[in-house]
């Protein structure tokens, strides 16, 4: 009897339907067994029911024969025909359904380095969960387990196939797994530690306010919990004699099964490395990257000089569609129920691949058909000297170490385009150290393991199929060429998308009309955003414009002094800061300064304007967006610009029973956390939604402004605000400022007329635009004019 008459008639349940090896299970199923029922167990997700995922599957690369040849409606036809779709996951399934013959158990956590209670729960939770749902509903069916051939552990030789031989109780290691998550946040929340997730945070985000640094210490201590419940599952695992937190639950998960399944037939199947397809569902079919792609690919471009790997070790991979072909062949043989089955699907044995062969087949491949560099040719790849494990760690620990001096290093630079293209070469080096780094502490201890897996039963399984069906769903490992299949079938389709050519990437920069809208605010920064000013340029500008010679060099050495301080406090706290320079307005005529910002400050203001800047608040206007300057600059200073908005936001300066100014602010400015405080209140108060609002600064220090808005943009940003807004994928822009800045020492008077002349048409403005508005103590706001 043939494979699909064995498993005619039967139901089918199969989990983990969503993953790779579902998925080409599935394939399968559908296109081959038209007498099979499939019943499918899926997760819902966001708003997507389990059956509307199942459809959305079928759109897949696996399904285009199935959709070629039934069309759209054929294959929506066949779905509701044959498979019938039950909503749950590993960890909650309904009763299940009383009629199933088969269940095949594909579901479980794939990755190598899980946090450890969280592989239990997955591993082995889940078929604690699968036994008591198929009880639940009265069902009898032939459970087919798919695990892992490295259940072995850290053994060396030949490995049979049957029970594993260890004594380790799945009970007590899933309990202490839970304990240690426990331990592990209570370890957290130590003082101590505390303390220095508090201190990192605020090296870096001090300027962004005190809210962005709790949440900032706070992603902290979960990453640091996730690190170290990572390193407790694989410190244990190997302690106890496997690899990793995966292969130790997914062993555990197989004693659990072993010891509770009672009266249901029991099949185990152990695939090695899990790659691309030989045949089906097509050649080099893959779902998402799997053990070896990412070293593929790096290798492909240059980026892993050596591997910590034994030249002649056995690198045992198999193709999908084999380890398919092996569960369906195991699932139609059904054991005694008090005797399990075992079937190890691996290469070997019969084919053995060593991993000197597998690296010169791949380097002659990348050397005949070399990935393309963009704009710069083609990657060389490098000749490994496999100089051995400790010879990698040793290029891998200095390659970190200089990567951090490097990082710290940039932390003192100033803004400026150069340091953050330095920035983004030194993010994507960051990136493949990491990933050497990753990479290099899970494949360690495979390295070590030096198996050779023995398939005799998988073989006798195989001999004993028809031979049509050995033709069509066979597994014999020997039945291909490790050349032809790396160089033909895996590497081209691991490569195809970098091959592929490529659209012209989309813009970073902001581009086309903007949405009409009422309800949308558009918060700019003066500095940075608007126009290249700072507080101590505006002070200066002011305070030497009629100053005398010897007067500029007092002032100019008195600011050389006080410079550090501030360059300290800016990185750590705006507000002091300005509260700093401002001190320096003490005894000053608010007269005088209304004088200077019309003759000398206002005409450099404006020749520091971006013109960037401006048409984007004036394509915001023409939308209909309400305009919003905000800054921490003194309401004098912001006159010239007053035209162009609806809402003028600044600092005022108090005055003094003697008319005088004090040198103080009338309230705390508005910087980090209160910037974006009061633009909430702003938009309340006007009936605006920051959800479709929009914001423009530069600075860390405007960061909860930025996050505070539906749409955030970085410009000209400094190093910290760079890096957080290429994380989140923000728009960055590169404004510049109009051509020739303008010196900070004002010339001759005859020079100064013609730039107050030109400052003058400017402040000319001024005269008609309604006064200031309700603010907050010592904050303006302003009502430009339209």
């Amino acid at each position: 009897m043939g494979l699909r008459e064995r498993l005619a008639g039967r139901r089918v349940l199969v989990t983990g339907v969503t993953g790779f090896v579902g998925e080409a299970l599935l394939e399968r199923l559908l296109s081959d067994f038209p007498d099979t029922a499939v019943v499918a167990l899926v997760r819902p997700r966001g708003s997507h029911s389990g059956a509307a995922r199942l459809a959305r599957m079928m759109r897949k690369p696996a399904f285009r024969g199935l959709r070629e040849g039934l069309g759209a409606a054929g294959v929506a036809a066949l779905l509701a025909e044959r498979v019938e779709v039950i909503e749950g996951d590993l960890a909650s399934m309904p009763d299940l359904p009383a009629d199933l013959d088969v269940v095949i158990h594909c579901a479980g956590e794939v990755s190598f380095d899980p946090p450890v209670d969280e592989a239990f729960t997955t591993n082995v939770g889940g078929v604690a969960e699968l036994l008591r749902a198929l009880a639940a509903g009265g069902a009898r069916p032939h459970l087919v387990h798919v695990s892992t051939a490295y259940v072995a552990g850290l053994r060396s030789g030949h490995i049979a196939e049957g029970p594993l031989a260890h004594d380790v109780d799945w009970r007590v290691e899933w309990d202490a797994a839970s304990r240690v998550r426990q331990q592990t946040e209570d370890a957290s929340r130590a003082p101590e530690c505390s303390a220095r997730f508090r201190a990192q945070a605020s090296r870096r985000f001090a300027a962004a306010g005190a809210q962005t640094v709790s949440a900032e210490a706070e992603r902290l201590r979960r990453a640091w919990v996730a690190r170290r419940m990572v390193t407790a599952g694989g410190e244990r695992a190997q302690v106890l004699g496997w690899t990793d937190a995966y292969t130790f639950t997914k062993a555990l998960g197989e004693r659990y099964l072993e010891d509770h399944h009672g009266d249901l037939p029991l099949t185990v199947v152990r695939p090695s490395i899990i790659e691309s397809a030989l045949r089906r569902p097509f050649p080099g079919w893959i779902e998402g990257f799997k053990m070896a792609e990412p070293l593929i690919l790096a290798y492909g471009r240059g980026e892993l000089p050596d591997f910590p790997a034994s030249p002649d070790a056995v690198v045992d991979i198999i193709p999908v569609d084999l380890v398919v072909n092996a569960i369906l062949a195991a699932a139609a043989v059904v054991p005694p129920a008090d005797t399990p089955a075992y079937y190890t699907v691996c290469s070997g044995f019969r084919n053995p691949l060593l991993f000197r062969d597998l690296y010169a087949y791949v380097r002659d491949y990348f050397q005949a058909d070399p990935l393309p560099r963009r704009g710069r040719g083609t990657f060389a790849v490098p000749e490994w000297p496999f100089a051995g494990a400790a010879a990698v760690e040793a290029k891998l620990r200095r390659s970190e170490r200089l990567v951090g001096l490097a990082g710290r290093a940039l932390e003192h630079a100033p803004p400026s385009d150069r340091v953050r293209r330095f920035a983004g070469e030194l993010e994507r080096a960051e990136s493949r150290v990491g990933f050497l780094r990753r990479y290099s502490d899970v494949y360690r201890a495979y390295t070590k393991a030096e198996l050779v897996y023995v398939d005799d039963a998988t073989g006798a399984l195989h001999a004993a199929m028809d031979p049509a069906d050995q033709a069509e769903f066979g597994f014999d490992p020997a039945c291909f060429d490790w050349r032809h299949y790396l160089q033909d079938v895996h590497c081209p389709a691991v490569t195809a998308v970098l091959r592929r050519p490529r659209d012209p990437a989309p813009p970073r920069r902001l581009s086309g009309r903007l949405a009409a809208g009422d309800g949308v605010l558009a918060v700019f920064d003066l500095d940075g955003a608007v126009a290249s000013a700072t507080v101590i340029e505006s002070y200066l500008w002011m305070r030497l414009a009629d100053a005398s010679a010897p007067r500029r060099v007092r002032e100019l050495a008195s600011l050389a002094v006080a410079l550090p301080r501030y360059v300290r406090a800016e990185r750590r706290d705006r507000g002091h800061l300005m509260r700093s320079v401002y001190a320096r307005y003490a005894g000053v005529d608010p007269a005088e300064l209304e004088r200077l910002v019309v003759e000398v400050a206002g005409d450099i203001l404006l020749r520091r304007v971006k013109p960037a800047g401006i048409r984007r608040v004036r394509e915001h206007r023409a939308a209909g967006h309400r305009t919003v300057l905000l800054t921490g600059a003194v309401e004098v200073l912001t006159r010239p610009f007053a035209p162009l908005f609806d809402d003028v936001v600044a600092a005022r300066l108090e005055v003094g029973a003697d008319g005088l100014l004090t040198g103080r602010l009338e309230s705390s400015p508005l910087v980090g956390d209160a910037r974006a405080a009061f633009i909430d209140h702003h938009a309340r108060v006007l009936g605006a939604d920051l959800g479709v609002s929009w914001a423009y600064a530069d600075s860390q220090s405007d960061l909860p402004l930025l996050r505070a808005v539906g749409n955030p943009v970085a410009v000209n940003p400094d190093l910290a605000l760079h890096q957080v807004a290429r994380g989140a994928g923000w728009p960055i822009e590169e404004w510049a400022s109009a051509a020739g800045e303008p010196r900070l020492v004002v010339g001759d008077r005859r020079e100064r007329g013609l730039r107050a002349a030109a400052a003058r048409a400017g402040a000319a403005a001024l005269s008609s635009r309604p006064g200031p508005g309700t603010g907050p103590a010592g904050v303006v706001v302003s009502g430009g004019g339209r």
